[in-house]
This record gives structure tokens, C-alpha cells and sequence, in this order.
């Protein structure tokens, strides 16, 4: 047993996690549960990207859910059609609280609407497809919109609908841009895969539809950044003062237009990682814009990104420009940081997040003085720890085989190279990274463990043991963490809080962080009888 008198020993809490499983399972969940080495040389292989054992409570969400919830949710404009049972387009519905700001109140806005088939036995005996189209053709005549995304679900792939047939047909039909996805929930290892079936889609059907330019000199797209609880608004706000053109967000307060548009940006610059480094890659392939790493959570690491998409353009007049707003942003944080910190300093912190949340908000939580002991993802593949150098080493299993992977050429007349390869060698030698990401294991503190797919099992047992001030994870756990008596901080969809993005945004979290880890409420979480479980009487008799 762990000794409870002194700080956790990470060995020995693994060796506590993996002890109760069945052998089989403990090797397979013992490569997911690594001591961290943040030196290259060191750094350990972790097991990820690999299907949650079957019979353990898992955090994740299925493919249709990154698909459809994810990547193309936040997008107000496209007129998402979940083909499948009511339950799984309701539960797909605003649940992230991604935000929109339509330029006028009459602009289109879908995202307020669930859009499903409601796939009955019958459709299920007989097929589904001749309701799809009925339900294409009644949201068309009902809000006549620019474009209409269909989403498979589980019982399309198992009886063998073909949304891309319908889609093709009602394209023609109406005139107006209708793609499917084959994003079944059963698909892929996570909702992993259905970010990369969106990012295809995407690229296939909108990306490249509109070659109108833009007349601003710095133009750059923000990838990975949903708008969620306002997110999106705050960056907005940011890379406008500071001169920056922002074309297109994928997918926060984002539009058909904007996507379609998106091609002729400068710059793409990568918030989160695993959902959206395909649309990345092959945008420079075929258009020829590089793509850089950013992180917009934190007050350094925004100034950080700012900073590194100022030096990207060489230009100094938006460096001085950039370094005026850090400036003045920096102050507003200090008079903030300075006192909360004083209240923080020294807590412990327990982040188990989708994407790349349980790696940026340890930045947040490092500017107050906290620690982070134990983090990981639900869905990430081993470069989202290790960092892309792993990339070579990673074998391609049947999961990955099973997704569409596209054969993207350079365009013959839009490609154009926005950096000569002398000005991008330039670059590198004054330390610039171009289409990297070190992970997050090389940021996080040695000896703190970092879990893939975390359990139910080993989340209760991982609080039992360090006790940490705050657990930071989905709604799916929110309320068994709070029944133990630690405040769960929610980071899918922020609960009722938020923005977090951008300076702002860090300081919304100091206080809001500062007001979990420092409220004694969590004391008496415990009811009466938890306390005095047994109840002793006399019985008497005269």
C-alpha cells in the first residue's frame, strides 16, 4: 500500500492503479501509464491511440461525436444532419457550449437547432437513405442553407446507407453544397478519428471554394480553437489589435464562407494539435501555407504565440505593434496573478482532458504556482505526448487503415509557397519551428505521471491517493470527482465559465481556480451518517 505520510511515490501509485486488474489487462493498461523523463533520450514510450479494454469505465467520446461534435459543430452556417437515432443528435447538441457571434441578428445561425433523421426499426430493417433525403429536402425548404453536412451513426454503417450517394444527389438536386461523413461511432479507436474524417471532408468539399483575396498584409488562420464558453471572441479581439487578419477559425464562431476562404491565409497557426493538424498538412501541401504550433492558454504562453507569429512575417513594424498590446495585457494579469498566486502557490493539480487541454492548461496552473502531478488525454495518439519526432516510429494499425487517407498534389495554379526555403532556413537558425510539436510530456515535471485513457477505476483511486486540490476533467466526471470531496474543474465545455483564452481568459481562470482550490465547502462534503456509519442503541427491557 502507499504510504499516505509521504508524497506518492509515481512507481509505486502505477504499481496501486494496475494491481486490481486481471494480468491481461494490466500489461495492456501498464503501457498507457508511464513515469515521465522529459529529456528526448529518457522520455518513455506510451502506450496510446490503442482501444480502451473492454468492461473499464473510459472518459472518451466515439467517432461521430469528434466528427460532428467537434469539428463541424461549432460551425454556424452548415446545416448538420445527425442520419440516426434522436439520442445520439441530442446528445451531440451545444453540449461543448461553442459559441457564434453572426455578423447580423438575421445571419444564419444552425447551431441553436438539432437536425436528425430519428431512424426508426423500421429504417433499420429496410434502410435509411429515402428518409435522409426527405429530411435533406425539408431543411432545405425550411432555411435554405449554403451547405448541409450529413453524419453517420452507428446503425448507417451496420445496415449500409450510402450518405455520400444521397449527398451527391441532393447536391445536384438543389444546387447548394451537400457532403456526408462516414463517421460511424464505432469507426475508430476514439473521437480521434472523427476529427480526422471531418478534416478530409472539409478539405474535399469546402476548403478552396472561394479564391477572393484579402487586401491585409498579415492573414493567418487559427486552427484547433472551438470558441468554447468565448474563447474564440477573446483571440478575435487580440490578433485584431494587434494587426493580425484572422480569415478563417476552425472551427470557434466559424462559417461556410470562411473555410471556403481559408486557402488564401498567410499562416496557419495550430491551437489544438490532434484535431486538426491534417487540415494543416495538407493545406501546405497543396496550397503551400506553413503551419506553425501555438498556444493561446496562458498569459506567457500567449504572449509566447503572439510573439512567434509576429517573427514568422518579419516585419517590424507589427513586432513593436505586438509587443505594445503584450504590454499592456501583461499589466491587467500581474495585478491579478500576483495576489492569487499567494493564495495557490504550492496546491497540486490532476488534468485528464480531451486534446490539447490537458497540456495547455498546465501553463495556467504553473503562472498561479501549482502543480501539476498527473495528466493525459482521452484521445491522443503518441506525438500528441512524445512530440512529433515519434512520428517515423509509429506503426499504422488496422484502426488507423480504416479512415481515408487523401493523396493531396500542390495545386497547379494556387500553389504558392509563402516562404522561399532560404527564408524558412533563416528562420530555423534564429529557432523558429516550422510544422512541430514537442508534446507534452517535455513540458511536464520529471517523475509526474502521464495516463492515456484514464479509467474511472484509476481516476477515484489517483485522488484517494495524492488528494489534489483540483481535478480537471469532462462532464462525464465531473460529479463522481466532486462526491470525494475535490472541486472538479470541467474543461470540455467550462460549465457556466469561461472565456480562458488569451490574457483575458487567464485571468478568468486565476479566480476561478482560486476560488475552488480555497473554498471550505469541500470539507463538509460528507453527510452525517459517512461520518458515523454505524448506529448503536440499548435495548431495554422493564
Amino acid at each position: 500500500m502507499i504510504d499516505k505520510a509521504r508524497f506518492p511515490v509515481p512507481a509505486e501509485v502505477k504499481e496501486e492503479l494496475i494491481k486490481k486488474y486481471p494480468s491481461k489487462v494490466a500489461r495492456k493498461r501498464t503501457k498507457q501509464i508511464v513515469i515521465n523523463h522529459p529529456d528526448p533520450e529518457s522520455m518513455p514510450e506510451i502506450g496510446a491511440n490503442v482501444r480502451t479494454v473492454p468492461g473499464i469505465i473510459t472518459q472518451r467520446g466515439c467517432t461521430y461525436a469528434g466528427c460532428k461534435g467537434v469539428v463541424l459543430g461549432p460551425t454556424r452556417d452548415i446545416l448538420n444532419i445527425t442520419h440516426g437515432p434522436i439520442g445520439c443528435g441530442f446528445y451531440s447538441w451545444l453540449t461543448r457550449r461553442n459559441q457564434t457571434r453572426p455578423p447580423e441578428e438575421t445571419d444564419e445561425n444552425f447551431m441553436t437547432y438539432c437536425f436528425s433523421t430519428d431512424m426508426q426499426e423500421d429504417d433499420i430493417v429496410f434502410g435509411g437513405e429515402k428518409k435522409l433525403k426527405q429530411a435533406v429536402q425539408e431543411a432545405f425548404d425550411i432555411f435554405h442553407p449554403k451547405a448541409i453536412g450529413i453524419f453517420s451513426t452507428c446503425p448507417v454503417g451496420l445496415i449500409g446507407d450510402d450518405v455520400h450517394a444521397v449527398a451527391r444527389e441532393m447536391k445536384e438536386k438543389l444546387g447548394i453544397n451537400v457532403f456526408g461523413f462516414s463517421c460511424e461511432g464505432y469507426k475508430g479507436v476514439s473521437q480521434s478519428a472523427g476529427h480526422h474524417i471531418a478534416n478530409n471532408q472539409l478539405f474535399k468539399h469546402v476548403i478552396g471554394n472561394d479564391d477572393t483575396p484579402h487586401p491585409e498584409k498579415f492573414k493567418i488562420n487559427l486552427l484547433g480553437e472551438y470558441n468554447i464558453g468565448g474563447d474564440a471572441f477573446v483571440l478575435e479581439d487580440l490578433l485584431e489589435r494587434c494587426g493580425i487578419k484572422l480569415v478563417a477559425t476552425f472551427s470557434g464562431n466559424s462559417s461556410y464562407d470562411a473555410f471556403a476562404n481559408s486557402h488564401t491565409a498567410d499562416l496557419n497557426a495550430i491551437m489544438c494539435h490532434r484535431s486538426i493538424n491534417y487540415v494543416a498538412e495538407m493545406m501546405e501541401e497543396k496550397y503551400g501555407i506553413p503551419w506553425i504550433k501555438v498556444n493561446f492558454i496562458g498569459a506567457e504562453s500567449s504572449a509566447k504565440s503572439l510573439r512567434k507569429i509576429a517573427a514568422y512575417f518579419e516585419d517590424a513594424e507589427l513586432m513593436e505593434r505586438v509587443e505594445q498590446v503584450i504590454a499592456e495585457e501583461m499589466a491587467k494579469v500581474e495585478e491579478v496573478r500576483s495576489e492569487i498566486r499567494s493564495r495557490c502557490e504550492g496546491k497540486t493539480a490532476m488534468l485528464f482532458v480531451g486534446g490539447s487541454r490537458a497540456h495547455h492548461y498546465q501553463d495556467l496552473f504553473r503562472e498561479i504556482g501549482m502543480k501539476v502531478v498527473a495528466a493525459g488525454y482521452e484521445f491522443a495518439h503518441r506525438d500528441d505526448y512524445e512530440g512529433r519526432r515519434v512520428l517515423p516510429n509509429i506503426k499504422v494499425d488496422a484502426d488507423s487503415r480504416n479512415i481515408e487517407q487523401l493523396t493531396v498534389e500542390p495545386d497547379p495554379e494556387r500553389y504558392r509557397p509563402r516562404k522561399t526555403e532560404a527564408e524558412r532556413q533563416r528562420l530555423k537558425e534564429q529557432g523558429f519551428e516550422f510544422s512541430d510539436y514537442e508534446g507534452m510530456m517535455s513540458e511536464m515535471e520529471r517523475e509526474s505521471l502521464v495516463i492515456d485513457d484514464i479509467s474511472h477505476y484509476e481516476s477515484e483511486k489517483l485522488i484517494e491517493i495524492y488528494k489534489p486540490a483540483v481535478f480537471c476533467a469532462g462532464i462525464k466526471e465531473k460529479y463522481a470527482v466532486q462526491k470525494m470531496g475535490v472541486p472538479c474543474k470541467q474543461l470540455h465545455s467550462y460549465d457556466y465559465g469561461g472565456p480562458y483564452a488569451g490574457f483575458e481568459g487567464a485571468i478568468n481562470f486565476y479566480k476561478e481556480i482560486d476560488r475552488l482550490v480555497n473554498s471550505k465547502i469541500w470539507g463538509y462534503i460528507q453527510a452525517p451518517w459517512q461520518k458515523n456509519p454505524e448506529i448503536t442503541a440499548t435495548y431495554a427491557v422493564k
